[in-house]
């Protein structure tokens, strides 16, 4: 019952923290995605017809939905976990009894929960533009949730180790936006040259993105089983690197 009540409190207070400024988190996504299936979409989307049999505007959607939600979810924990340093708010809770694990999990439900609303949100804005069907429930909820919880926790992992805001920036800036747009969100693999068809199934984003595609429109361009398997093998993976950090007191205990 505790352990019930640290977690819910940790999840409650980030929620609330979110919601006091949610306009700055939920504005840019909705505007950036309103950007993307206008011009994307409505204007180029004429022009390059039909991939495997669906719109253009609708084989973007399910590309782009993930992307809030990735984002979101990864920048929410970082964001949170690096001001709380920064603040030495973070020392309340590191003197708290409470578990490496359970505080781990705290943190990452509240950012994967902040980036679960605004893909929702995205949701609602594609609805807008396209007509959304939904292909496989099971296969969308669970990757989306998957999704979300592997990316709060790699912003959790850069937030250990981010010693000034600049850190904060390097890792989504270099790594998580370029992998994320060669993942596959506006383009099949099958249009690449085949040595980069090769260097693209290291991709970890390219699994995510089809595993979400298949769920809304049926269609992917790598076996669904083998996306989920690596999915949650990168969750159960993180996790434990995470809770062995927090442990050992990596880039919070001085």
């Amino acid at each position: 019952m505790r352990t019930f009540i640290t977690l819910k409190t940790m999840i409650v207070y980030g929620i609330a923290r979110y919601l006091r400024s949610a306009w700055q988190y939920i504005l840019p996504p909705i505007v950036t995605n309103a950007l993307y299936f206008t011009i994307f979409g409505e204007v180029v989307g004429h022009r390059i017809g039909l991939i495997d049999g669906i719109r253009y505007i609708d084989f973007i959607a399910p590309g782009l939905i993930m992307m809030t939600i990735i984002t979101s979810a990864y920048n929410s924990t970082l964001g949170s976990i690096f001001y709380s340093k920064f603040c030495h708010s973070i020392e309340e809770v590191l003197v708290a009894p409470i578990s490496a694990p359970i505080m781990l999990l705290g943190f990452v439900t509240t950012g994967a929960l902040r980036g679960l609303i605004n893909g929702i949100l995205v949701t609602l804005v594609a609805s807008c533009f396209i007509h959304l069907s939904i292909h496989n429930l099971g296969i969308l909820l669970s990757t989306a949730l998957l999704s979300a919880i592997l990316f709060s926790m790699a912003g959790f992992t850069n937030a250990l180790f981010a010693k000034k805001w600049d850190d904060i920036a390097v890792i989504p800036t270099f790594i998580l936006t370029p992998i994320t747009y060669l993942g596959g969100i506006f383009f099949t693999i099958s249009s690449l040259p085949l040595f980069w068809q090769g260097i693209a199934h290291y991709n970890p984003l390219l699994y995510i993105i089809n595993a979400f595609r298949y769920g809304l429109l049926g269609v992917t361009d790598v076996p669904i089983e083998k996306a989920l398997i690596i999915l949650l093998l990168l969750v159960i993976g993180l996790f434990s690197v995470n809770v062995y950090f927090l442990k050992k007191g990596f880039g919070i205990r001085t």
